[in-house]
């Protein structure tokens, strides 16, 4: 049996997408371990999941960093530490730096709450509203330097609705984000995930295994 897929985390906030990835690997559809969660936030509800999960939560003050760079060399010797292969920003309000970045090229994920590229940044659900578009949805990129501009991995659409509010659209926007992430994870695991250049290719799988969350590729 192969080694399982070893991830660290970087949060900020309530982790609602790390608990859907935590869900995956308990309920045995994500053959990976989540190694290291580190948190730039004291009370970040992340850092109480992991905790309630049994999982290595680390709370790292950027306050006591000169800078993001040398914030960033601290969270690479501690990814290094518990041997972490894939990076997974779920909901970190943080720029990435090269020192991240070059460390794990090609091999950090993001969820971004719209179909990219369109309303980057934050608040996309209110951009999404407030443009007047008819559906959006989330995005699962690869991270580079530039503002959630990596090359996608793979997109979910969720229709706006005439009554919506950012609360609404946000909700439903996250039951899809709770899906697709742990999927592509699952895809990494599997080792059916091809990079070449900007575009992200998924192979086909040599034994089914009856269970994926979604179909590979496209918009779902």
């Amino acid at each position: 049996m192969p080694d399982l897929l070893r991830i660290g985390a970087l949060v900020s906030g309530n982790g609602t997408n790390l608990q859907a990835i935590i869900d995956a690997i308990e309920k045995k559809e994500l053959e990976a371990e989540i190694t290291v969660v580190i948190s730039n936030k004291k009370t970040a509800g992340a850092l109480e999941r992991t905790k309630k999960h049994g999982l290595n939560g680390i709370y790292l003050d950027p306050g006591n960093y000169e800078n993001n760079r040398e914030y960033e060399k601290e969270i690479v010797r501690l990814f290094g530490k518990n041997r972490v292969q894939w990076v997974v920003l779920a909901g970190y309000l943080k720029i990435i730096t090269d020192e991240l970045l070059s460390a794990y090229p090609d091999r950090i994920l993001n969820i971004h709450p719209s179909l990219l590229p369109a309303f980057t940044g934050l608040h996309a659900q209110e951009q999404a509203l407030k443009y007047g578009v008819k559906i959006t949805g989330c995005t699962v990129h690869l991270v580079e330097a530039g503002l959630d501009s990596g090359p996608v991995i793979i997109q979910a659409a969720v229709p706006v609705l005439e009554n919506d509010t950012v609360e609404t659209l946000t909700e439903r926007i996250s039951k899809k984000e709770h899906q697709i992430y742990p999927q592509v994870l699952k895809w990494i695991s599997t080792r059916r995930l091809k990079i070449d250049g900007r575009r992200v290719s998924i192979l086909p799988s040599s034994s089914p295994s009856g269970n994926e969350i979604i179909n590979p590729g496209g918009i779902v």
